[in-house]
């Protein structure tokens, strides 16, 4: 898989395959390619070359409506910046997903419930991102993820905002997601901790793999 922005070759060669229920981190410098490769895997872009399959199904063949489609019911995304709309509760933002999904209210108010109640937020579902730690609105970005029961998460430096004992938790969260609901995590990361612990780990560099 290649892909360039203008003269500039971002990623070269690449081929990977990651195993579902494993939290892979990929690392490497400023610049290597990571955030690219990941956008790629989840279809937010598409290769100049190559092709992504994911669940045996050759996502860049579809056309953007079944790509959405794909993406909403496969591929669940966590940022460095949470990116939760200030205006609705702590449930409400879990519940987005669920009902842009076609959804009933009802249910998807009850898959929020228990996600935000997992994930030890039972007593913050009415509030909104403003009264929310910085680790509780992770939390909540993760539970927005893990919303349409994806079977991929991809996280771009979930915990580069977050203090140690907040990141510490967040990668612990990783874990138990996997073992509990058997997701896959591919994660771009500079945390040296998080890398060691991960099930494996893809290092970049100068837009290849090195390792």
């Amino acid at each position: 898989m290649e892909k360039s922005y203008g003269s500039l070759k971002v990623l070269k060669d690449i081929s990977l395959e990651v195993q579902s229920s494993q939290v892979v981190t990929i690392v490497g410098p400023s610049g290597a390619g990571k955030s690219t490769l990941l956008h790629l895997i989840g279809t937010l872009d598409r290769p100049d070359k190559g092709e992504i399959i994911i669940d045996d199904v050759k996502v860049h063949g579809l056309n953007d409506d079944q790509l959405s489609d794909f993406r909403s019911s496969h591929i669940g995304f966590v940022f460095q910046f949470h990116h939760l709309l200030p205006e609705f509760t702590a449930m409400e933002n879990v519940m987005l997903p669920m009902l842009i999904a076609g959804q009933p209210k009802q249910s998807a108010q009850q898959r929020a419930a228990e996600l935000l109640d997992f994930l030890k937020l039972s007593d913050r579902v009415g509030h909104k991102p403003s009264e929310l730690s910085g680790g509780e609105q992770q939390r909540v970005a993760v539970a927005r993820a893990l919303a349409n029961n994806p079977d991929l998460i991809l996280a771009d430096e979930p915990s580069g905002n977050l203090d140690t004992e907040n990141a510490q938790k967040l990668h612990q969260l990783f874990f138990e997601l996997r073992d509990r609901f058997h997701q896959t995590f591919i994660i771009v990361t500079h945390n040296e901790e998080l890398a060691k612990l991960s099930d494996r780990c893809i290092e970049l560099r100068d837009g290849q793999i090195s390792k």
